[in-house]
């Protein structure tokens, strides 16, 4: 099972994206867990269930850099969602990016 976290300030415009993406992977029969948290809870996250992407909100794309340096060692891809796709709560495309970040990734 792959794991996908979305991450925004409080978890809640991201869960809707986050259900989305789960209902595509379902679809698709992809084994992949997708689920938000907010922004805060990164490191927690990581420590404790070891996702394979991180995406964060269009809203904490200010804090990317210091999220990609912090985690650097851990090989996890992590990335913006695009606005665009953010804003039309497109889980499918969505969905698409991380399983290209997670192949990237190997």
């Amino acid at each position: 099972m792959k794991r996908v976290y979305l991450f925004c300030s409080a978890g809640m415009s991201t869960s809707m994206l986050a259900s989305k993406m789960q209902k595509a992977a379902n679809e698709h029969g992809l084994p992949i867990e997708v689920e938000a948290f907010p922004d805060g809870k990164i490191g927690q996250i990581i420590d404790e269930r070891h996702p394979d992407v991180i995406l964060l909100g269009p809203q904490v794309k200010f804090r990317f850099n210091e999220i990609a340096e912090k985690y650097a060692d851990t090989g996890i891809p992590i990335q913006v969602i695009d606005q665009g796709d953010y804003g039309m709560m497109n889980g499918e495309k969505v969905l698409k990016t991380a399983i290209k970040l997670m192949k990237a990734a190997k």
